[in-house]
């Protein structure tokens, strides 16, 4: 089966019934795709994903009984093997931020729906990173100030100084080839924990995808060529 054709079950939570259905009817024209649950509160989302087991859940950060943050985080430990892919209006960096730390592995604007949605959750749902193109914009501005209001190193070595011991570890791993599983297993901690790093990893030195990640490396000194 190619990837293009491969199955996906996926669950669509949003407290709004109409932006639901036009979610649920965007994804369910992609051949192999089938949406396996609805959810209108963030507690209904975690219940359906520990019962439903879905590849990929997209959800709104703004629900009732359970925000976005504490529904993913809650729907990480849940079920573990699915993604998160958040879809939402709010464009604030702290926000991007706190989600990804959550567990998210996506994040996508509402007003690039639905432009966005169909890589955004087949990238996810193959454990890759994905920000939509004005999500990167946001990230990369909040870096760059930042890094322009605390130094004039160079970025290269502000982000380096910025890493753990632990973060270089799992760069060096990752950068070298091995799954969120293999780098796990290889530090004996959980994989969900290996995810949580690599997202506080991409949001220090403003990446957006895996390759980006191995450039850095390889460009300082972590990984050889």
């Amino acid at each position: 089966m190619s990837k293009d054709t491969e199955k996906l079950r996926i669950l669509v939570a949003d407290d709004h019934a109409l932006m639901r259905r036009g979610i649920c009817g965007m994804l369910e024209i992609q051949h192999g795709w089938t949406v396996v649950g609805e959810a209108g509160t963030g507690r209904e989302a975690v219940e359906q994903a520990k019962r439903l087991k879905p590849d990929v859940a997209v959800l709104d950060v703004t629900m009732p009984e359970l925000d976005g943050i504490e529904a993913t985080r809650q729907l990480r430990e849940a079920a573990p093997d699915t993604k998160v892919l958040i879809l939402t209006m709010h464009e604030s960096r702290q926000m991007v931020r706190r989600l990804l730390e959550a567990g998210a592995s996506g994040y996508v604007l509402k007003s690039d729906f639905p432009r966005s949605l169909v890589r955004a959750v087949r990238s996810v749902s193959r454990d890759k990173r994905f920000l939509s193109s004005k999500v990167t914009d946001i990230v990369l501005n909040g870096f760059l100030e930042g890094a322009e209001a605390t130094s004039v190193t160079p970025p290269a070595e502000v982000s380096e100084r910025k890493l753990t011991p632990r973060e270089r570890q799992i760069i060096r791993l990752l950068g070298a080839g091995k799954s969120h599983k293999q780098t796990a297993a290889e530090l004996g901690m959980a994989v969900r924990t290996v995810e949580t790093h690599r997202a506080k990893i991409m949001l220090k030195l403003g990446l957006n995808s895996l390759p980006q990640l191995v450039q850095y490396a390889l460009r300082n000194g972590l990984i050889a060529p």
